[in-house]
């Protein structure tokens, strides 16, 4: 990734790692050769279901032998979208074997009032394209605020980068009452549930099928990529990372949203408070 300096004698590489908001496991790992075709179906594949995330993999191999004659069948097209972890959310059956981890929670937010800070966190992953691979980040929003509380990024969708991102973010800001996420591997792993359930969060998972559950993250990552990363190709992930924590800084602090009345994410967040602690 270069982005670590193993030599450096006065940073270890861990403390690097949390300085970069990157998961240090996914240090010591590295991807397995991927072909240029490969990297082009799948970074057409990212853009595609950012526009559509309702595509399954049915749907998604029609568009890409139909609009960009790639010349894929399903079976391919359903392993490269598990592969960067995306899934349509009308899953057909054999997609639907996600859903049968140890622990599957109910979705708390139909009906809920949410009326301030802390109340709701979204968590999610998404795959971030480079110009010659690829990187998963891992982000938490405030469902109130729309303020991005956390993220990390990390080459691999193992478990660890998602209990790393909820530490981090409890640690900056405090606990929430609830924390939304799918009900995928990474989100019904024993860690992810015992960590929540410690810190007396409250676990709602999106139904499936349902494609506005997690709607707040899922927006998030759709104007990440639109409005940033589909722009230019990144050579590292430094410069992956760069990019992202500036936009994620530039998106709390800078960009208004109309549902919270043309003010940025950080006022509305921060509207009961005086002092703002240091940004993410």
């Amino acid at each position: 990734m270069n982005m670590i300096d193993k030599d450096n004698e006065k940073l270890s590489i861990s403390r690097q790692a949390d300085l970069l908001s990157i998961n240090r496991t996914s240090l010591y790992y590295r991807h397995a050769p991927i072909s240029n075709e490969e990297l082009r179906i799948k970074h057409l594949i990212d853009e595609i279901y950012t526009s559509h995330p309702e595509f399954g993999y049915r749907r998604m191999t029609k568009i890409l032998n139909r609009d960009y004659h790639v010349g894929i069948n399903q079976k391919r097209t359903r392993r490269y979208m598990r592969e960067m972890g995306i899934h349509g959310f009308c899953p057909g059956p054999n997609l639907s074997k996600r859903l049968r981890g140890k622990y599957v929670y109910p979705y708390l937010l139909r009906g809920l009032n949410i009326d301030h800070p802390n109340q709701v966190w979204s968590i999610d992953i998404t795959y971030c394209r480079m110009k010659h691979g690829f990187m998963y980040l891992t982000a938490i929003i405030d469902w109130y605020s729309r303020y991005i509380v956390g993220f990390t990024l990390s080459n691999t969708l193992e478990k660890a980068s998602v209990i790393e991102t909820v530490e981090k973010a409890i640690k900056l800001y405090g606990k929430p009452e609830i924390i939304n996420c799918d009900q995928g591997s990474q989100f019904t792993s024993d860690g992810y549930i015992n960590l929540l359930k410690d810190n007396g969060i409250k676990i709602s998972m999106d139904g499936k099928g349902r494609a506005l559950d997690n709607q707040r993250i899922e927006r998030f990552f759709r104007s990440l990529k639109w409005e940033k990363l589909y722009l230019e190709e990144y050579e590292t992930g430094h410069h992956l990372r760069k990019i992202i924590k500036d936009y994620i800084e530039y998106y709390n602090t800078q960009r208004p949203h109309q549902s919270l009345n043309y003010k940025t994410p950080v006022e509305y967040h921060y509207a009961f408070n005086e002092l703002l602690p240091e940004a993410v």
